[in-house]
């Protein structure tokens, strides 16, 4: 991997760390818009405080949408999300292998 594409990469995964941004994401997964209560709801435990900075910050990184029935994801956020569609299976997978160990 080049410098350059280790710099996005370390750019993308910079702003997918910060608390709650993959999840608020994922909620977004199916398509559907949802308000921000439902939002909130859907993600769990997010003060509304945390969730406006994470969807202000998706919202400038051009993952994340508000429309006129709430927030939904870009093409951008679809396609990032479709991206990581095995990771389901690669949890599930893994959670097993964890519950194992025990």
């Amino acid at each position: 991997m080049s410098s350059k594409e280790n710099a996005a990469v370390a750019l993308l995964l910079s702003l997918l760390e910060s608390r709650y941004a993959i999840r608020i994401l994922w909620a977004l997964k199916d398509g559907h818009a949802q308000t921000f209560r439902l939002l909130q709801d859907s993600v769990g435990g997010v003060t509304p405080n945390t969730l406006n900075t994470r969807i202000k910050e998706l919202r400038e990184a051009g993952l994340l949408n508000h429309g006129a029935a709430g927030y939904i994801l870009t093409s951008a956020g679809s396609d990032l999300i479709k991206r990581l569609g095995d990771l389901p299976a690669f949890a599930s997978k893994w959670a097993s292998n964890q519950a194992k160990k025990k």
